[in-house]
């Protein structure tokens, strides 16, 4: 494990955030803390961390808007973010994914439980498809991953990193029909899990993106992205 490896924790309770920082450092990780979603956004603009670990529920600015705030902040739109939520799976779910997170660890959580998903969760963002730079073009679309952008009509824009590196997969070979079981390996990894409702929930913040005739349903398969 790289000691470069950074993640930013965020949560207003002071006993998980000093339980969960105590263990991220005991394996070498370099962490700093916030308690609230103002602060997260300031420590990440300076800190730039590989990893956001963030609370939904806190004072001041909860962990939903702060998401939604850090994705569109210049060089902050490829950061891993994972909820820390005790609140009801299906609104943390949807909330979250629409505000473009990347995972959910439910709390409470054990220390060598969140140690694994932290590991998996760094492993696949290192690994991901953004770190071959070669731009895609399908579609009228144009995929700049050196700058992290897409190109549409003449604009230019970003998306979340999983957005990203979902639509940077359906492009890479138009017309392909991408199984569900193909995306969430390539996109997720085999050791990050979550549920079917999750690509659903991408997809349908792509079409809105990038315009619904692009991305096709096969259904009882999977999806296609039209050229």
């Amino acid at each position: 494990m790289s000691a470069e490896q950074r993640i930013l924790l965020v949560d207003d309770e002071p006993d998980i955030l000093a339980l969960l920082e105590y263990n991220l450092k005991a394996k070498g990780y370099k962490v700093e803390t916030a308690v609230n979603g103002i602060e997260a956004i300031e420590k990440a603009k300076s800190f730039l961390p590989h990893l956001i670990l963030l609370d939904v529920m806190m004072p001041e600015m909860d962990g939903i808007e702060a998401c939604e705030k850090i994705r569109v902040t210049p060089g902050l739109e490829g950061v891993t973010i994972a909820f820390l939520t005790a609140l009801n799976e299906d609104y943390a779910e949807i909330t979250g994914f629409n505000a473009g997170a990347d995972d959910f660890i439910n709390k409470p959580i054990k220390p060598h439980v969140l140690l694994s998903r932290v590991k998996a969760l760094l492993r696949r963002s290192q690994g991901s498809m953004i770190s071959d730079l070669e731009n895609i073009e399908a579609g009228g679309i144009t995929i700049d991953k050196e700058r992290y952008l897409i190109i549409q009509n003449g604009s230019e824009f970003t998306i979340p990193r999983k957005e990203f590196e979902l639509l940077s997969l359906l492009m890479s070979k138009p017309n392909k029909v991408f199984t569900r079981e193909e995306i969430m390996s390539k996109i997720w990894g085999e050791d990050v899990v979550v549920g079917d409702r999750t690509i659903d929930v991408h997809i349908r913040k792509l079409r809105e993106k990038i315009g619904d005739e692009l991305i096709d349903t096969v259904k009882g398969v999977g999806y296609k992205f039209t050229s």
